[in-house]
């Protein structure tokens, strides 16, 4: 079984012990043992700055055969120090697959919670809906409760508040998958002040550097960041390369943590939640949160290096 301390072993085997001493005076993101957290401004509490999505991995069938390798992408998940689980009624039969696996691995009492509400119907159908979800993910407290692709926002974040205030819920927030929406996000931002806010953002699709994440620091907002790879875009683009020489600088091993480091290190960015259904890469994914992170120099050095790549 893939674990955390199969990370570290492998990160000490990619920069070697006279590696770090010639690196340079770059902070260490995290101490020797643990994956970097970040806080949440609202509340103080950290959490672990790389996640889990499950749109689409998670949607699949009671087969075991199927079930199976995703538990293990569960395991590897609080193994490797990470904890929260990005779902939505939006993702199929995947809130039910968390849920189940989490009871069948007995690891619920790990996880931080979060899914969406997503319907236009009214406060009523938001509410059954919202009692569906954590039904299906088996918890009585929902740790992050999001309006999904801010449909009917005003309607639920007001439900959003009374379940918060009744100790339903302990966090509030709204997402988006579309940079389209950059804009009405940043109102529902300046409006509602919700503790957390998910949106887009990729070494492909910076735009969320721009307003969103200078937006979210001002306002003290924690942010979960979907598509850190684009659909696996940015991998098509380094098809065929090896990970260049110069990344040992931030105890980079992958070209999965190349991208994930660079969205790390903005200061504005809480979790980022890449879905998968392999728990090699759920390994791989949370080792981002791992070692040191790029500074400004190196982060420049990434931009200008990736947007030379064909495609």
């Amino acid at each position: 079984m893939l674990s955390r301390m199969t990370r570290r072993e492998l990160l000490k085997l990619a920069i070697g012990s006279a590696g770090i001493a010639s690196l340079g005076p770059i902070a260490w993101a995290s101490d020797e043992e643990g994956i970097l957290h970040r806080k949440i401004p609202s509340s103080g509490e950290t959490i672990p700055v790389v996640g889990l999505g499950t749109a689409q991995v998670f949607d699949v069938s009671a087969s075991i055969y199927e079930r199976n390798p995703l538990a293990e992408v569960l395991r590897a998940l609080v193994d490797n120090g990470a904890m929260l689980i990005d779902s939505s009624p939006m993702y199929g039969n995947a809130e039910t697959v968390v849920g189940d696996l989490l009871h069948q691995e007995e690891l619920g009492d790990r996880i931080f919670y979060a899914t969406k509400v997503w319907t236009d119907k009214g406060k009523h159908a938001g509410e059954n809906q919202m009692n569906q979800s954590m039904n299906r993910m088996r918890t009585k407290v929902m740790d992050l409760m999001q309006v999904h692709n801010l449909v009917d926002t005003d309607t639920h974040m007001e439900t959003l508040r009374e379940w918060k205030a009744q100790g339903k819920i302990r966090y509030i927030g709204a997402t988006t998958s579309r940079t389209s929406m950059f804009g009405a996000m940043a109102d529902v931002i300046k409006k509602h002040k919700p503790d957390f806010v998910q949106f887009n953002y990729s070494m492909i699709q910076r735009e969320a550097e721009k307003e969103l994440l200078p937006l979210c620091l001002d306002q003290g907002i924690a942010t979960l960041i979907n598509l850190p790879y684009r659909r696996a875009a940015v991998f098509k683009r380094v098809k065929g390369l090896d990970v260049p020489e110069w990344a040992r600088e931030f105890d980079c091993t992958s070209w999965g943590q190349f991208f994930l480091k660079f969205l790390i290190s903005h200061p504005g960015v809480s979790c980022v939640i890449p879905g998968t259904s392999k728990a090699e890469h759920m390994v791989d994914n949370a080792g981002a949160g791992f070692g040191r992170l790029p500074d400004a120099t190196i982060k420049q050095r990434m931009i200008e290096f990736f947007d030379r790549l064909p495609g």
